[in-house]
Formats: C-alpha cells, structure tokens, sequence
C-alpha cells in the first residue's frame, strides 16, 4: 500500500513540475512514511527519507516503511540537512512556514509551498486505511450506546464527555486536536444545540432537551465522524417534527452518494429536503466533507463545490437544522463512496427518547 502512496505522490508532485516531495506537516509525513512524529519526510523517484532530531530516530526507524532515517540537529540543523540532500532539486514541500520557504528558494532552482499533491493522494482511501476508518467508526457506535445508558436529566454536557472520552481512550481513540475547538468532542443540550460547533459546557440536561453528540475521534491515525442527536424527557412535537425532516434530508444525501456524482448533487438533495419543509434557512454549513488523517479534508459537499465522488473515498453527510436559542438537530455518518453508500456507523438513526 505505502509504494502505491508514494507512487501517487511523486504523480501529483510531477504535475507542479517538481520531482522532489517534502513533508513537514504530521499527517503527510505519516501518510508518506508510517511515521507521525517531530521530523522531514524526503520523496523522490530513488526513495523516501526522514530527517529527524535524535529524540525521535529510534521511533522513526521502529514505525517508519521501507525509509531511510537521517540524524539531525532540531530547527535550522534539520534545515541545514534537508537543503544539502535537496539540492538541485525542485521541490514542492507543504509548509507555509516564510522563513522555511524562503530559505528552499534562496538554495533550489524551483519551490512550491502547496499541499496539493498530499490531499489529491489522500482523498482516495486504500484497503488498510478503510479497515481503520472501519473500527474507529464501530468505537462511535459503542459510544453512542453508552450515551443511551449514561444520559440523564441533571448530567452535565461536560460529565457526559469525560464518561465518553474515557470509554474511547481504553479503546485506542483519542482526540483529534482540532484546533478551532477547546474540547475534544461536541455535546450540545438545549439552546446549546442550537450551535453547530458548539463548546462542551457546565450546563446540565433538562427535561425537553434535545441532545446533540458529535463524536469526532481518532484511532491509529485515522479520523472517524458521525453524530446523533437525543430527546431527554418530554420532547416537544417541533424537535420531533424537526428531526424527522433532517433525518429524511439525510437519507436523500446518501441516496445520491456513488461514484461520478457531484458534491454539490448531494448537498442540494439534502438541502431541497429541508428548504421544502420551510427551514431552510436554518440549514447553517455544508452538507459534509472528506475524513480521513485529518477531521476536515477533501471533497467539501457543499453548495459550491466542484469535486466530484470517487470510488473509496471517505465522506461525511451531515444535514442539520438550528433554532436559534431554542434547539438543533444534527445526523451525521462516515461513509465510503462505491457502488451505493457504504455507510460505516450502525447505530440507529430513529429519534432516541430517553
């Protein structure tokens, strides 16, 4: 699997007119290597190299496939290292970093700072990277299970996450650290749900509250999505009726879901759903996006977009509609694009009234 990665790679690194690969963010050096750590990944059509500090050489050689290791001094000395095994070179290299790029231009005839080369490579997922996506996705549905056993009226959101994240962890997934939230999950009670992103608060479950869990876990590098959203007590005749219009939009996106299809096809369908129904405009973000060694990758499903489904990606449809200050409802799965949607979350998406 890892040749045909970094065959891929050199591909895409060939059309930006570089034959040289290098890797600095955590997901691209594991995608390339097998290794996430504090190092350089090296690709080029002779083999793949990792420039790493000595704190990290044991590991790199232990975890890395098939690379070549090389010792180097932290900052400029791993520069310095990378610059006299490059040289001549063109490179295309995905940090941003001024400094860094700057120092490559000063020294190489060609650079370009762009990771499109790593997300065109990542979107389609190979057998071993699904198997992961796989179990991660049957560690949510464990989860969700326990939401049922565990929510209850005086809980708070942030009880719940450590109950869950606890569960998670003796599992082996972990938090993403994504880094436009505080917490490693999204549990949403009330008004709160009302917000799509919304911080894991103090805030204790009441009776009527709809419940929204966006679990967004991390297992053996690979990141699984999928939220579900609870009644608590007495629901109201709206949460349901509005649950059940994003549950139908749901089911129209992953109608859609196959291989040639548009992004913009499947956010349409669900969009179409919920406007007939008179809520559109409390349809907020996209239809959903690609996961994969990061929460948010490509295709973007959204009113805009331009991709188009591929056989073995990994997607997420996830319509929602907020009220604001009143409640949200969010259903979400991960999914592999083949002949239908392969949807990898098995628990049920009927309302739950606990």
């Amino acid at each position: 699997m890892m040749q045909t990665r970094r065959k891929n790679l050199l591909k895409y690194c060939k059309e930006l007119n570089c034959d040289t690969l290098v890797a600095f963010e955590p997901e691209n050096l594991f995608y390339m290597t097998g290794f996430w750590g504090e190092a350089i990944g090296v690709l080029d059509k002779d083999g793949t190299t990792i420039i790493a500090p000595e704190l990290e050489v044991g590991r790199a050689k232990e975890e890395s496939i098939k690379c070549k290791v090389e010792k180097s001094e932290r900052g400029k000395g791993s520069l310095s290292t990378l610059l006299g095994m490059v040289k001549g070179r063109k490179v295309c290299t995905d940090t941003n970093n001024y400094d860094i790029v700057q120092s490559l231009k000063k020294h190489l005839p060609r650079v370009r700072s762009t990771t499109q080369p790593f997300y065109q490579a990542r979107q389609v997922k190979d057998p071993d990277e699904i198997a992961i996506l796989r179990r991660c996705s049957s560690i949510l549905d464990e989860m969700y299970e326990l939401c049922v056993d565990e929510i209850k009226i005086g809980m708070s959101e942030m009880a719940l996450q450590t109950i869950l994240m606890s569960y998670a962890m003796e599992r082996g997934a972990f938090a993403t650290g994504y880094r436009s939230t505080l917490q490693p999950l999204i549990i949403a009670g009330g008004p709160n749900s009302a917000l799509p992103h919304a911080q894991v608060t103090k805030r204790q479950f009441e009776d009527g509250d709809m419940i929204v869990v966006d679990l967004t876990l991390r297992h053996d590098g690979y990141v699984s999505d999928a939220t579900r959203t609870f009644g608590l007590g007495t629901v109201s005749a709206e949460a349901r009726k509005v649950y059940e219009i994003v549950k139908t939009s749901q089911e129209a996106g992953i109608k859609k879901i196959r291989p040639g299809v548009s992004c913009r096809d499947v956010d349409e369908a669900c969009r179409r759903v919920i406007g007939k129904r008179g809520y559109g405009k409390y349809f907020i973000h996209s239809t959903g996006h690609g996961i994969g060694l990061e929460v948010h990758e490509l295709p973007n499903l959204g009113p805009s977009s331009q991709a188009v489904l591929q056989r073995n990606m990994a997607i997420t449809v996830e319509p929602g509609i907020y009220l604001p200050k009143k409640f949200g409802v969010r259903i979400e799965d991960s999914m592999i694009v083949g002949a239908r949607a392969d949807v990898m979350h098995r628990f049920t998406k009927d309302l739950i009234e606990i």
